[in-house]
């Protein structure tokens, strides 16, 4: 497991670490303490975990996890001081797999890291699925329909692998919701509802009337087939 800690604090990098390690002993962790050499060990480490904190120094704590998302799947831990529902909704739309409000617990810490990890291991089996007409290289984040190719953000990768597994079936909605997050954050259904247009507006050739990601009301969504 290696690991990466992007925290100003170096106190609270420290305790993290120490954290992280009593159910990680072997884990190869390093610590930055600001965005940019946070955003570049990314690049060179691809490290299996990120914990992220909002309040740095010299970057938005957004932005860095944008950037990361850019062209990373590593998990991302997002840690802050702010508890509003619209910092928690941000951070989960650009791609973060976990949002945890400071001050708290080392304990809640770990188990909700642990929860983190596991997910990411389920959803990283069959990397590369095909369905009819549909391919998905989840690795690469691209999804291939016919001869078009769409390039995916991070959450469109594990929404659309999850209507893969389906292969037409119902997906329902706290399915999908536990898949990208795990919990039933504030708003959730909605923020899945602004993923799903989103990727219809990238993926349909009518977003009005879906052919690829159809919906069954009130339950979920599922893969449509010609």
């Amino acid at each position: 497991m290696n690991i990466l800690i992007i925290e100003d604090d170096k106190n609270i990098a420290d305790t993290i670490s120490l954290t992280l390690l009593i159910r990680w002993p072997e884990a190869d962790i390093e610590k930055t303490y600001i965005g940019k050499d946070g955003i570049n060990a990314v690049k060179e480490q691809s490290p299996d975990l990120v914990i992220l904190d909002l309040g740095l120094p010299d970057m938005n704590g957004f932005d860095v996890l944008k950037e990361i998302r850019n062209y990373s799947n590593s998990a991302v831990v997002v840690l802050s001081v702010h508890r509003e529902d619209n910092d928690i909704i941000t951070a989960l739309e650009l791609g973060a797999d976990d949002y945890i409000t400071k001050p708290y617990k080392q304990w809640d810490l770990l188990s909700r890291v642990k929860a983190v990890v596991r997910r990411r291991e389920l959803n990283s089996s069959e990397i590369d699925l095909t369905r009819k007409q549909y391919r998905l290289d989840s690795h690469k984040r691209i999804l291939f329909v016919g001869n078009k190719v769409y390039t995916l953000t991070h959450n469109e990768n594990i929404i659309l692998k999850q209507m893969m597994v389906g292969n037409g079936r119902t997906v329902t909605n706290a399915a999908l919701i536990n898949a990208l997050w795990g919990s039933n954050y504030p708003n959730a259904l909605e923020t899945l509802r602004v993923f799903i247009c989103r990727l219809r507006n990238k993926i349909e050739a009518d977003p009005r009337e879906p052919k690829i990601l159809c919906t069954k009301v009130g339950q979920g969504y599922f893969l449509g087939f010609d």
